[in-house]
């Protein structure tokens, strides 16, 4: 992506043809991608200007990225990009990218990219990202509704009655791998309802809040739109966990019952799956512990597999 920096992201002063958009991608197939994205588009054709404010920048060549990442510890930054190059990226992904054109006044419009602009200082510019509390999707709505005063409203209530876990596993494709893998590091505040504006972590979640928005004068947020619901891809039936539970079963019963036949027990087949079972109860009590992510925690699924395990291996006590 071209990232505009120094003088070519300078103060402007908006004409009366500028516009500002929320700008929303759909889901993308690797797991970071899947819940989309959200940006805002700056407009000013007598100035020439199109850029796209985005706050899901990072950089994968800091010191201790990895570790930093898994302990919750990653900065993010404010990135200004041209329009087009971001249009051409996404296409590259056939990923949708919609827009929604704000019914903001000239001095609102300037507003907003002023505080962009200051958003955008390299003193500014980096946040320690938060899934769920302050990401990319979160910062553009506030950003927005700040500068209206905080006086936005919005008739969407999509997210009434539904839990984070609920509404991350739709985005992460419900009985997959990566469902799975989430589902066995969230605790229980996982499990606690969202109420009021929660739910504005996820892109399509901030598209639909602004879709029905109004402001304090009761004018639509909104002036013109295109958008539509993210498409999420179901998991055919071999690539979901359930099969691959069942796959286990099945084999930890052959093992055990040729180990019966033969009368002698494969401890090797136990130490695999308890070497790499500790490796993952040893992840989850470091993030529980060691790391700010504010979903994590203990939780039953831990034990699925074990269960299954034992269960299996209890077959090796029956007589064929």
């Amino acid at each position: 992506m071209v990232v505009l920096v120094g003088s070519t992201c300078m103060a402007q002063q908006l004409s009366e043809k500028s516009k500002i958009s929320l700008i929303t991608c759909s889901p993308g197939e690797e797991l970071y991608a899947r819940y989309g994205h959200t940006a805002l588009l700056v407009y000013d054709p007598e100035l020439h200007v199109q850029w796209v404010f985005n706050y899901g920048m990072f950089d994968f060549n800091v010191e201790d990225f990895y570790l930093k990442f898994v302990k919750g510890e990653t900065w993010y930054e404010l990135g200004v990009e041209d329009y087009q190059q971001f249009l051409i990226a996404y296409s590259y992904e056939k990923r949708q990218v919609y827009e929604q054109e704000l019914n903001l006044s000239l001095a609102q419009r300037q507003a907003v990219l002023d505080a962009l602009l200051t958003n955008y200082e390299p003193e500014n510019r980096k946040y320690l990202y938060n899934f769920v509390f302050d990401n990319c999707a979160t910062r553009p709505v506030r950003l927005i509704s700040e500068v209206l005063g905080g006086d936005l409203r919005s008739s969407y209530r999509g997210y009434q009655g539904l839990t984070y876990r609920e509404f991350i596993s739709h985005y992460t494709r419900p009985s997959s791998w990566a469902d799975f893998g989430i589902n066995l590091l969230f605790g229980k505040r996982a499990d606690q309802p969202m109420d009021s504006t929660a739910n504005l972590f996820l892109p399509e979640e901030v598209m639909n809040y602004v879709s029905g928005a109004t402001m304090a004068d009761g004018k639509a947020l909104v002036r013109s739109q295109s958008i539509h619901p993210f498409e999420i891809k179901k998991v055919p039936w071999y690539a979901t966990w359930y099969l691959g539970a069942v796959l286990f079963f099945v084999l930890t019963i052959v093992v055990s019952r040729l180990d019966r036949r033969r009368g002698r027990f494969s401890w090797w087949y136990d130490a695999i799956f308890v070497v790499i079972y500790l490796l993952l109860v040893g992840l989850v009590f470091f993030l529980v512990h060691y790391s700010i992510h504010p979903l994590v925690g203990y939780n039953w699924r831990l034990l699925v597999f074990p269960v299954i395990h034992l269960c299996a291996r209890l077959t090796y006590l029956f007589r064929a």
